[in-house]
């Protein structure tokens, strides 16, 4: 096994209160030649099956979608996470992200089944199953023999995923349950074997999971909806399930008694950062899509993507992509190096990644927010580009902009995923995991002090940009630290300052994660070889800047008030002032003049 490099490894949330080097994260850029493989594996597959028959996934081809999948397993991108010894690859976290990035930009459909079986379809019996379950079903589900399917949400439990009616009652000779109940929403459901299945033992606190088996000659119980008609991902099957005193045996049991909803959770934290992956080659294809048909589209004798509008949108969406990819890849080796300091402490696969993922669970909300509404922004400036023609189901981007929508409600919601990036940023201060109290009262003391007059030195590359991404975890540590020391635990009552917060804790993530990216690889390729990227990643600063700003203030007008409101407004101010403001147009028109030249997303 190989050594974890020595570098400093933050704990999740830790970034907000500790300084990261560029040196000390993982870009893109640094892909081994293993992955580089991988990745155009995937390329190739997604070029020769996926993209040439977007119309038949749009007109509901459920079959192709499960053929498509079957071509996936016999090429090894559905075990890649998968063990050896259950007929996986056993690949790396950073490598699972990578075949999930790249798998899914042609069509949500198939991003939506891959992402259904590898994830929550399989995962869970491979970290919390016992050795005979993982035996049973692993190798047939990371082959494609089978396929995998997750039951949890239910018409009254959606994201109070505990509070599922459906129930297991155990047999009068304790050798099986059964289980009666309704789920809906099930992705996968028209071709799955084996179901994930959350229900309620007697009147447990908490629900119980049990591998399901599916037989459509013997049904035991187990009967199907329609295929749901929905606005996007026509092709992936989605069905509601219905138990009717199913027949499982104890020992498909998954972990323990009561122990289901900590496996949903989990599953979702690993569902989260994967899908963040899920929006990225989107993104690319999209922006892709976009500048080839600006060059090629000609009003007043001249290419739609010379004009100042044009450039603006595209520029705005390659700088999306740029960022998101920063941030996903950063966390996703995080999470890489925590299982392997685990895994070489002799932990299990398990409970390494179990733990290593858990670890990052604030980092994998805030990319699960930020890269499916960048998703979702980017498609619809996509149909802007293409004007009349981006409305047209005949071209790609209707398709996209509706397949975009549901990555904003999957693996909880966006309004559930800020308010739970913050709830366990807070809860972590409360165990003493991060340090916010003290950085929070220097904060609250610089407010009161005297501001410096000396002229800072902004010689070195991205020194001001770095500066800016300080002063602005000190707005959310201001607003924040704040709020805690007002509410106290009822914080969790204050949903509309929690997600001005979270915004807040968002912004700072994602564009810390964008500059540290740009100056990493201009310190490694030279400055002239990244200014492109140096650009992007000045821009979204610059947007972060101004949304900070707007959250911080609808914060602090929520709960402060007379002297104390004006302290934090002037402080505010001054967290947010750049010493010498970029040139917007300039950075816009750089970045997109360099994706005309290219006529692709090259970055």
């Amino acid at each position: 096994m190989k050594t974890t490099e020595k570098k400093e490894l933050l704990r999740g949330g830790q970034f907000l209160v500790k300084e990261t080097k560029s040196e000390d994260v993982f870009t893109p850029e640094d892909f081994t030649e293993e992955q580089k493989m991988m990745r155009d594996s995937v390329k190739e597959f997604v070029d020769r099956e996926i993209w040439p028959n977007k119309e038949r996934f749009e007109h509901k081809d459920y079959a192709l979608t499960e053929e498509i999948m079957q071509k996936a397993g016999e090429l090894g991108f559905l075990g890649v996470a998968v063990p050896e010894e259950y007929d996986g690859l056993g690949m790396g976290f950073v490598s699972t992200m990578l075949v999930c990035d790249y798998i899914s930009g042609a069509t949500g459909s198939i991003a939506t089944a891959f992402g259904a079986h590898t994830g929550i379809g399989t995962m869970p019996i491979t970290l919390y199953g016992t050795e005979e379950q993982k035996k049973k079903y692993v190798p047939k589900l990371a082959t494609g023999e089978w396929f995998g399917a997750y039951c949890l949400t239910e018409p009254g439990a959606g994201s109070d995923a505990n509070s599922g009616k459906t129930k297991a009652v155990l047999s009068e000779d304790g050798k099986y349950y059964s289980i009666s109940g309704q789920k809906m929403w099930i992705s996968n459901a028209g071709f799955a074997k084996v179901f994930i299945v959350f229900a309620r033992i007697e009147d447990d606190k908490n629900i119980t999971g049990f591998i399901v088996e599916y037989d459509k000659d013997h049904p035991n119980g187990m009967s199907f909806g329609e295929e749901e008609k929905k606005l996007g991902i026509h092709a992936s099957s989605t069905r509601q399930v219905f138990f009717n005193e199913t027949k499982v045996p104890v020992e498909n049991m998954l972990s323990e008694r009561g122990n289901g909803f900590k496996i949903a959770m989990n599953a979702l934290n690993i569902g989260r950062i994967k899908l963040a992956a899920a929006s990225l080659d989107a993104q690319r294809r999209i922006t892709d899509l976009a500048t080839k048909y600006a060059n090629e589209r000609i009003q007043f004798d001249t290419p739609i993507a010379k004009f100042g509008a044009i450039k603006s949108k595209l520029a705005e969406m390659a700088t999306s992509a740029y960022v998101g990819e920063a941030a996903a890849y950063r966390a996703a080796k995080n999470i890489e190096d925590r299982i392997n300091i685990r895994l070489e402490g002799g932990a299990s696969h398990a409970e390494a990644e179990l733990k290593g993922v858990e670890e990052y669970a604030i980092e994998c909300s805030i990319l699960k927010v930020a890269c499916s509404e960048d998703i979702q922004n980017c498609s619809d400036e996509g149909i802007q580009v293409y004007g009349g023609m981006g409305f047209s189901a005949d071209t790609p981007m209707e398709s996209a902009w509706r397949d975009a929508r549901i990555a904003r409600i999957y693996e909880g919601t966006n309004e559930i995923n800020r308010m739970l990036a913050v709830g366990m940023l807070v809860k972590k201060a409360m165990k003493g995991h991060i340090d916010l109290l003290g950085p929070a009262m220097k904060v609250a003391d610089e407010l009161t002090g005297i501001p410096s007059m000396d002229k800072p030195d902004y010689s070195e590359l991205l020194a001001e940009e770095k500066e800016m991404i300080a002063k602005l975890k000190k707005v959310f540590l201001m607003v924040a630290g704040s709020a805690v020391q007002k509410y106290g635990p009822q914080l969790e009552d204050h949903q509309q300052l929690l997600l001005a917060a979270s915004d807040i804790l968002i912004e700072v993530y994602m564009a810390e994660s964008g500059i540290l990216r740009a100056e990493k690889n201009a310190k490694k390729l030279g400055v002239e070889n990244q200014k492109i990227q140096i650009a992007m990643a000045k821009l979204y600063l610059y947007h972060a800047v101004d949304t900070v700003t707007i959250k911080a203030k609808e914060g602090i007008g929520s709960f402060a008030e007379g002297d104390e409101q004006r302290m934090m407004l002037m402080g505010l101010k001054r967290f947010t002032k750049y010493s010498n403001m970029p040139n917007v147009v300039e950075l816009r028109n750089t970045i997109a003049e360099k994706l005309s030249s290219e006529n692709a997303y090259k970055f």
